[in-house]
C-alpha cells in the first residue's frame, strides 16, 4: 500500500480512536461530582490512554526489552482506563434511561472501539515506518532537485552527454532550421 494512503488511513483511525476516547471522557465527566477537580480526575484515564497509544504508535522500537515494557505499561493503563470508564458509563447510561443489559453492554462497544483503533494505529505506525525506510533506501523519496527519473543532479547519475549535430551534405547541420536549409540549397542551386 502506498505511503500516502497509509498516512491517510492513519488519520481516519486516529479520528475513530478520538471518538471513542471522547465518548468515554464525557461519560466519566457526567458521572463525576459537579466539581472541576472531580471532573478532571474522572477525565484523566481515557486521556492518559490516548496519549500512551499515540506514543507507542509513533516512537520507533529500537530495543525489544524496552518495547515490551512499553506494551505492558500501555496494557496496564488501558486496563485501568477501561475499568474506570466502564463503571462510569454504566451508571450514566442507567441514569439516562437504559434498562436491562443495555447499561452493561453499551460501554463494551466504546472500549472495543478504543482497543481496535489502538491496535490498528500501532500496526499502521509500523507499516508507515517500514514504507518510509524502504522508500528512502530506494531513492524514491521526492526532493527539491529530483528529475523525472528520481535522480538528483548531485552526482547520483552522470549528466547526459549532448548529441553533436551531424553535418548534412550541403554543409548545414541536420539540426538547423528547415527554412534556412531550404534557402541555402536554393542559393547553391542558382
Amino acid at each position: 500500500m502506498p505511503l500516502k494512503q497509509l498516512k491517510a488511513i492513519r488519520w481516519a483511525v486516529r479520528a475513530t480512536l478520538a471518538l471513542g476516547v471522547i465518548a468515554s471522557t464525557i461519560a466519566n465527566i457526567l458521572h463525576a461530582d459537579p466539581h472541576p477537580i472531580s471532573q478532571a480526575i474522572a477525565a484523566w484515564p481515557p486521556l492518559a490512554l490516548l496519549l500512551t497509544i499515540e506514543l507507542i504508535s509513533r516512537v520507533p522500537v529500537h530495543r525489544p526489552a524496552l518495547a515490551a515494557i512499553r506494551l505492558i505499561t500501555t496494557a496496564i493503563i488501558a486496563g485501568i482506563a477501561a475499568w474506570v470508564s466502564y463503571w462510569h458509563m454504566v451508571a450514566v447510561i442507567a441514569r439516562y434511561g437504559e434498562t436491562g443489559a443495555g447499561p452493561y453492554l453499551i460501554p463494551l462497544t466504546v472500549d472495543g472501539l478504543v482497543i481496535v483503533a489502538s491496535v490498528c494505529l500501532v500496526e499502521l505506525g509500523g507499516r508507515i515506518q517500514a514504507a518510509s525506510t524502504t522508500q528512502s533506501q530506494s531513492g524514491d523519496v521526492p526532493g527539491p532537485f529530483k528529475g523525472a527519473t528520481g535522480a538528483t543532479n548531485s552526482g547520483d547519475q552522470p549528466e547526459p552527454t549532448p548529441i553533436a549535430p551531424t553535418a548534412a551534405p550541403d554543409g548545414f547541420s541536420k539540426g538547423a532550421p528547415r527554412g534556412r536549409r531550404k534557402a541555402a540549397i536554393a542559393e547553391q542551386a542558382s
